[in-house]
């Protein structure tokens, strides 16, 4: 792995292409379900600004020295974006639940509870710099999908017959069968960050402190540790180009078409 990530940085960028590309695909879709449909434009506009203005919450990292890099701007996109496409996955498992099972309804809608709570873990942890709370975040989507899988596993047991709702299931649980265990080493990374020395700048702080920081403070770096690593480069590259974009992008498709 490269000690530097700003030719890694540069060619990120391309995921726009990739985003904007995917959008025009969207908007272009006979059908319209809108409850699938505007969760995907909303992530995938947001994964394109993303790809142009990179940051990384902890400590204020960014790429471009720009207002358009604020972490307090891009938690903000991100806030909307990671509620909507969580309540389009969840949308999924109601849709594909004909039967109308009330636990596998209740977890669908838990995904979605869940994903709000995380939304205020990262906040506070934005706005106090304490980097136990992020954590807590991550563990929070370790139980979204942890749920999404379990309900896909028993919808795939029990739906009859194949077609493209058997295949958005059998995705969830390729998906889950990936990323719990990785999302596992994920949260041991942040625990070891937060039981490290605090940089500079970095110690916990009053929240005020926090917001001035979020919206003006952003240190230009391109060394590998400041980005995560190997496990921030993954993060970026399949939640902002490949894994998450092209997904919301197949469900708003399928689910579309089913509407038709």
């Amino acid at each position: 792995m490269p000690s530097d990530f700003r030719p890694l940085l540069w060619l990120l960028k391309l995921g726009a292409i990739v985003n904007v590309y995917l959008i025009t695909s969207v908007l272009g879709l006979a059908v319209f379900d809108l409850h699938v449909v505007v969760p995907a434009l909303i992530l995938l506009g947001v994964s394109a600004f993303r790809c142009l203005f990179p940051n990384r919450y902890l400590d204020n990292i960014v790429f471009h020295d720009s207002p358009a890099s604020s972490i307090f701007l891009t938690r903000l996109l991100a806030t909307f974006s990671e509620v909507a496409y969580i309540y389009q996955f969840s949308y999924v498992i109601r849709v594909l639940n004909a039967e109308s099972i009330d636990w596998v309804n209740a977890l669908s809608w838990w995904m979605v509870a869940q994903v709000v709570i995380s939304q205020a873990f990262v906040w506070s942890a934005i706005l106090t710099k304490r980097l136990n709370l992020y954590f807590y975040e991550e563990l929070g989507w370790l139980i979204i999908f942890a749920a999404n899988t379990a309900a896909s596993a028993f919808l795939y047991t029990v739906l009859d017959a194949a077609g493209p709702g058997l295949g958005l299931l059998l995705l969830n649980l390729v998906f889950g069968a990936f990323y719990l265990p990785w999302q596992v080493l994920h949260l041991r990374s942040l625990l070891a960050e937060a039981h490290a020395e605090p940089l500079p700048g970095s110690a916990p702080c009053h929240w005020r402190q926090g917001l001035r920081d979020a919206i003006h403070e952003r240190n230009r770096r391109t060394d590998a540790k400041a980005w995560g690593g190997l496990i921030g480069l993954t993060w970026m590259v399949a939640y902002w180009v490949s894994l998450i974009p092209l997904w919301v992008h197949h469900i708003a498709c399928v689910v579309s078409d089913r509407s038709s």
